[in-house]
C-alpha cells in the first residue's frame, strides 16, 4: 500500500487530483473487505485478515484524501461509488451469503467472488493504460505501483499455491501479467516527450525573407530614372502625331510605332524586375 504514497503526497502538495483517478482506490478497498469476510471462514488464515485490514485502512484514508482534493463533479462521483460498492454492494454480498448458504458452500461462493473482485483490482488500471497510450505519458501511472503491484502478485500467488487455495492463486497470475505490461508501457514512453522536445530543438529554425535580404540592401527604385522614360515616351508620341499630320507614309508609321514599343515593354521589364 505504501507505492501510493507518492501519488496522494503530490495531490496533497497540489490540492488537486489532476488527472489521477478513485476507481483503482475504491475498488481495492472493497477487494480487502471481501478477503476478510472470506478470511473468516476459513481456519489460519490469520496473515489474510492482518494484511486486509491494513488494506482497509489506509485505502480508506486514501479515498478520503482524493474525495477532500478532487473537483465538485468527481468528488460527487467518486462518493457515489464508494457508497454503491462498499456499502451497499458488501452487505448485499455478506447477508446474501450468510443466509442463503451454510459450511463449505457459502466458502466456495466467497471464494469465486473473492476471484472475481481480485481480477477487477488488477484490471482497474487498465483505463491508466489506456490514457498512457493514448496520451503518450506516464505522469499518472508510477512505476513504484506496478512493480510492487508485480511483486505482490506473485508473493500471493506463492501464498495460494502452499494453502492449496485456487481462489487466491489463480487471480495474481493475471495480476503478474498486467503488472509487467504495466512495466514495458511505462518504459516504452517515458522519455516519449523529452525525446519530443529534443527533437523539435534539433530541427532547423526558418530565416525570415527580411533577415536574408535586409531592407538596406534592396535596390531602389529610380524615380527619376522613370520620369526620364515617361518624358521621352510622350515626346515619340507627339513626333508619331506631328507624322500623321504630315500625311507621312504606312511605312514611316509603323517604323516610328516600332521604337516606341521596344521602349515601352523594356520600361515594363525593368519596373516589374525592380519591384520584384
Amino acid at each position: 500500500m505504501h507505492v501510493f504514497r507518492p501519488t496522494f503526497y503530490k495531490i496533497i502538495t497540489k490540492k488537486s487530483t489532476e488527472g489521477f483517478q478513485s476507481i483503482p482506490y475504491v475498488v481495492a478497498l472493497f477487494s480487502s473487505m471481501i478477503w476478510i469476510y472470506y478470511a473468516t471462514l476459513k481456519s489460519d488464515a490469520t496473515l489474510l485478515i492482518t494484511i486486509n485490514a491494513f488494506g482497509c485502512v489506509i485505502e480508506t484514508l486514501y479515498i478520503s484524501i482524493y474525495i477532500a482534493y478532487a473537483p465538485k463533479n468527481i468528488k460527487i462521483q467518486t462518493t457515489k461509488l464508494v457508497v454503491s460498492l462498499n456499502f451497499v454492494g458488501f452487505w448485499i454480498i455478506a447477508l446474501s451469503t450468510h443466509y442463503l448458504a451454510e459450511g463449505p458452500t457459502r466458502a466456495t461462493i466467497l471464494g469465486w467472488i473473492c476471484l472475481v473482485v481480485s481480477v477487477s483490482v488488477f484490471a482497474a488500471p487498465l483505463s491508466i493504460m489506456k490514457k498512457v497510450i493514448r496520451t503518450k505519458s506516464v505522469e499518472f501511472m508510477p512505476f513504484g505501483l506496478s512493480f510492487f503491484l508485480s511483486i505482490s502478485a506473485v508473493t500471493w500467488f506463492f501464498y495460494g499455491l502452499f494453502q492449496k487455495d485456487i481462489y487466491i492463486a489463480l487471480p495474481n497470475i493475471i495480476g503478474f501479467v498486467l503488472g509487467v505490461v504495466q512495466m514495458i508501457l511505462y518504459f516504452a514512453y517515458k522519455n516519449y516527450k523529452k525525446k519530443t522536445i529534443d527533437l523539435e530543438q534539433k530541427l532547423p529554425t526558418t530565416i525570415s525573407t527580411m533577415e536574408s535580404y535586409p531592407v538596406c540592401d534592396a535596390p531602389k527604385y529610380d524615380t527619376k530614372k522613370d520620369s526620364n522614360m515617361c518624358d521621352q515616351i510622350i515626346t515619340l508620341k507627339s513626333t508619331q502625331e506631328e507624322n500623321i499630320e504630315d500625311g507621312a507614309a504606312g511605312g514611316q508609321m509603323v517604323s516610328a510605332i516600332q521604337p516606341i514599343n521596344d521602349l515601352v515593354k523594356n520600361v515594363m521589364k525593368e519596373d516589374v524586375i525592380i519591384k520584384a
